[in-house]
């Protein structure tokens, strides 16, 4: 899959989304632009771009847990694999690329759930807060899933 060929392609049947190159690939609702890596010519890339557009097709905009945030990355990469046959484009997204990519989101899920007292899992009751179910302990997290998952007791 050639990049260009794709971004063309998605162009062509998605007029009202805006692709452009960035830094790195992602969704902005805001503009309802896909930000993609102009450097980047590999088929990941490509994949990337997809679910990135995967976002805009769904209109993911905003999520208020974690579990809504890790099913709103499974849904995109449910639409990026439409997009293929959509776009009527060789080959398939590689499931274990997917999972890879998902459990990332898991990893980041589980560090947050776990609580600074007795290290078990705990439940989120707020976007910001879990509490353990076993010692009873509350802890804020950090909104930002690109960071380290620090929790914050309170």
């Amino acid at each position: 899959m050639n990049q260009a060929k794709v971004i063309e392609k998605l162009t062509n049947s998605y007029p009202r989304l805006k692709i452009k190159p960035g830094e790195t690939y992602y969704y902005s609702p805001g503009d309802i632009t896909v930000y993609f890596s102009p450097d980047d010519s590999s088929k990941e890339g490509v994949w990337a771009l997809l679910h990135e557009t995967g976002h805009a097709i769904l209109e993911h905009e905003k999520y208020f847990t974690d579990i809504e945030l890790l099913q709103m990355e499974v849904e995109a990469w449910d639409q990026a694999q439409q997009l293929i046959k959509v776009l009527e484009l060789k080959g398939d997204i590689d499931e274990d690329h997917i999972q890879d990519c998902l459990d990332s989101y898991r990893d980041w899920i589980h560090k947050r759930s776990l609580c600074p007292d007795c290290n078990l899992s705990g439940i989120q009751t707020t976007s910001d807060t879990y509490t353990c179910v076993f010692c009873h302990r509350t802890w804020k997290v950090s909104a930002d899933r690109f960071c380290r998952p620090y929790r914050k007791k309170l």
